[in-house]
């Protein structure tokens, strides 16, 4: 059997920071820390963060007042910002970089008369947050069927945004459509993160030289379960694991050609875990795909 790692993988700049926000305040402030929802999708780094003193809670009534409280890389809405204030809550914004430039964006537009679409999936934490930052009216769609019956007040005054870690070539298919459909303004595919199209980019190259493809990622992380359409509109069996625990024999063979990548939110330690169990499958080389290593880094928030 021989394995195949994409190269970039795991890791985005945005995870990093947020990660770091929360281990350096536990070492400004001391426990408890409290953040408001997970910090990334990813059971293990959430785990291994509460082993250092952070509480996730899932609302602000939870926190006593005054407490020192990180919001997550997700983003959160305007209203989540304003009780915050009320309960006199001392706030660290981990929410990536990435993500408020599409709050910004959303912002703009509706200041400038526009209804705002944005693009992605409903309920996901970042898209709440985004729409929760915007006053005028907003509408989700994340589908080209959903385009076709979407109904708005203003036909002639649209603009949209998107989701940061959707799939390149489904989300084209959605702008396309909204284009052919409405006079519309938007940044082309221009919010999707670059660690969500390079990692995408990574599977597709990869996917010439393989026959399945493992993904190592939460399952409710977007950009996760992306890598894994990917690796199927490629034509392969594709997995998306939270860990080597969840391999299953029948799935390889001992002439196999596994590929192995990770979500943006996925530790390399647990790459590594995952490969350490391949081993066990027949696994005997490891070969390293040939990419650009990323170096973007995101400066921590002046509020630490």
């Amino acid at each position: 059997m021989q394995v195949f790692l994409a190269q970039p993988r795991g890791f985005c700049a945005g995870v990093v920071r947020a990660i770091k926000i929360v281990e350096q305040a536990l070492m400004i402030h001391g426990t408890p820390i409290y953040v408001l929802h997970e910090i990334v999708h990813n059971r293990h780094v959430v785990e291994d963060l509460k082993g250092k003193g952070a509480v996730f809670v899932e609302t602000l009534d939870e926190l006593p007042a005054g407490a020192a409280t990180i919001f997550s890389a997700h983003g959160v809405s305007t209203a989540v910002v304003r009780e915050a204030e009320k309960r006199n809550l001392r706030v660290i914004d981990a929410t990536c970089p990435l993500v408020s430039k599409v709050h910004l964006q959303a912002q703009r537009y509706s200041r400038q008369g526009f209804e705002v679409i944005i693009i992605g999936h409903r309920g996901h934490p970042e898209v709440e947050g985004t729409r929760g930052r915007v006053e005028g009216p907003v509408y989700v769609v994340s589908t080209t069927a959903e385009v076709a019956t979407l109904e708005v007040n203003s036909p002639g005054r649209l603009a949209y945004v998107t989701q940061t870690t959707l799939g390149i070539d489904d989300t084209q298919e959605v702008i396309d459509a909204l284009r052919n459909r409405f006079p519309i303004q938007g940044p082309d595919l221009s919010d999707i993160c670059y660690a969500t199209q390079s990692r995408q980019n990574a599977v597709r190259r990869l996917a010439k030289d393989i026959d399945l493809l493992l993904v190592v990622g939460a399952r409710n992380s977007s950009n996760s379960n992306r890598l894994r359409e990917v690796g199927e509109q490629s034509g392969l069996p594709a997995y998306l694991i939270e860990d080597g625990e969840e391999l299953e024999s029948d799935w390889f063979s001992e002439e196999s050609r596994v590929g192995v990548t990770a979500g943006t939110s996925a530790p390399e330690t647990v790459v590594q875990q995952v490969l350490d169990r391949l081993r066990t499958y027949g696994a005997t080389a490891v070969i390293e795909m040939e990419g650009e290593r990323e170096t973007m880094h995101f400066r921590l928030p002046d509020s630490m």
